[in-house]
């Protein structure tokens, strides 16, 4: 029988280890931390009984990933949950960008810019099943449905600000907000792709959470790996090659930079050099809060939205991207709150709610943003700071030691800046491929982060390739 050690135990290293288990491999998963699930873990601490998620929170690209809807993980314990609104992105005059699960919902309150959302988004959203297969993997290869593919992939070669103006008003507010989840400026080019992306699977499927939070989402995989035959190994961390088990093939989901000091001399110089080169991009400052009954929006429709969205109109939130790639702190930071438990009550604790919040800061930002955080939020919610019981705080330098996949602070696990986004870590048409017997599959690889598990599978079946040679 073959064997494998996977490193790093991340949503993508999981389904690493489970691809691999389920074609026959002996598979050991070595994780560094107490428990699996990398940036995809929940804690309970401000309040006794109150859950609140780690990093990754809403899971739009999760929900209809190719690889967990083959999974049943239902059967192993997942439930997926929806808010009533999927994402709002407030405005200081009170009106507000309101993403529907539907199309033509979302359409209907745009006014004259209705026409243009129908258009962008009517053909990918009813294909999306289909324009996954191709969205979801390496992009520089044959793709499965070529029209369809460069019908939705045209707008997204673009800038994200030159498809904002495009529209009439300020009411599509949230493309900006959704296109600011790549960290870049979003005057330069593909920053529009992750946006569209997260806004047609999130019309296909519906930003929704994991009940529970989002460590059922881990710990349904790690059940499905163990009932598949793999082994789970916690608090081992690889640091030097003479540590790794022998093995047939070894996936690493690692930041690039930790897999070419583990293995040194053992792939290409070229490869090792590549990893290296690799760059990383903003952090984000978490803060989570514990409120007494809930965050009083102004806008009525945030008070029922699993997202929301905080950076005024689109010429804001492009001026604070613009500022912490430069690496300045903003005064106003762009902002992402989620109120999971409108969909996942079970997380609150009475009348106490648990909000979950992170600023975009410079990589590495030393100071505290936790003041701005609060003050973005009661720019849109006056009153809320009377109502925290109690907060955490996790800094860029605490969210690095919490998962060293995330280097000062960058949750993304890299800039993705178009090269980088499209080959990963290093110009090549092998993105996984390290040399040897030696895979990467962290989300430094295509298609990129989230809790997908995509970059995982897609480096086991280059694995499970080279093994059947």
């Amino acid at each position: 029988m073959s064997t494998a050690t996977v490193v790093g135990g991340g949503p993508n290293g999981l389904a690493a280890a489970i691809t691999l288990a389920r074609a026959g491999v002996q598979v050991t998963l070595l994780e560094a931390a107490d428990t699996a699930g990398g940036g995809v873990r929940s804690f309970e601490g401000i309040v006794p009984g109150l859950v609140h998620d780690h990093c990754a929170a809403i899971h739009p690209m999760a929900v209809g990933s190719p690889f967990l809807t083959e999974l049943d993980l239902a059967r192993h314990g997942l439930r997926w949950l929806s808010a009533e609104i999927d994402c709002v992105h407030p405005l200081d005059d009170g009106a507000a960008g309101v993403l529907h699960r539907s199309v033509t919902d979302t359409a209907a309150g745009m006014g004259p810019d209705g026409a243009l959302w129908r258009a962008l988004f009517a053909s990918p959203v009813a294909h999306f099943d289909e324009l996954s297969e191709d969205i979801m993997g390496p992009l520089l290869r044959v793709p499965h449905h070529p029209l369809r593919l460069a019908r939705f992939g045209a707008p997204t070669v673009a800038p994200a600000a030159a498809l904002a103006r495009a529209f009439r008003t300020p009411r599509p507010a949230d493309c900006g907000g959704i296109a600011a989840h790549t960290f870049r400026p979003l005057h330069h080019p593909l920053t529009s792709a992750i946006g569209l992306g997260i806004t047609a699977a999130g019309h296909r499927y519906g930003w929704q959470v994991a009940q529970g939070g989002s460590g059922s989402i881990s710990a349904a995989l790690e059940s499905v790996l163990i009932e598949a035959g793999g082994t789970v190994e916690t608090g081992v961390r690889i640091e030097h090659a003479h540590q790794l088990p022998d093995a047939d093939v070894t996936v690493f989901d690692l930041d690039p930079h930790a897999v070419a000091s583990i293995l040194a001399d053992r792939i290409p110089r070229r490869v090792a050099n590549g990893l290296r080169r690799f760059r990383f991009g903003p952090g984000a400052f978490k803060v989570d809060f514990a409120v007494d009954g809930g965050v009083p929006w102004t806008n009525p429709d945030a008070r029922r939205s699993g997202t929301v969205h905080l950076g005024g109109e689109f010429a804001e939130v492009a001026a604070t991207e613009r500022a912490i790639h430069a690496g300045r702190m903003p005064e106003r930071p762009f902002v992402l709150v989620g109120q999971q438990y409108l969909a996942d009550p079970g997380r609150s604790v009475g009348d106490i709610h648990p909000v979950w919040s992170y600023a975009h800061v410079p990589n590495g930002y030393g100071g505290d943003a936790t003041a701005a955080i609060v003050a973005q939020i009661e720019r849109f919610a006056p009153g809320f700071r009377d109502r925290i019981v109690g907060t955490a705080v996790c800094s860029t330098t605490e969210m690095s030691r919490y998962n060293t996949n995330f280097v000062g602070g960058d949750i993304n696990t890299g800039a993705k800046d178009p090269r980088q986004l499209v080959f990963g870590p290093r110009p090549t048409l092998q993105p996984y491929d390290l040399g040897p017997g030696f895979y990467l599959c962290s989300a430094a690889t295509p298609p990129g982060p989230a809790a997908h598990g995509m970059c995982g599978y897609h480096a086991a079946q280059r694995a499970l390739t080279a093994l059947r040679r």
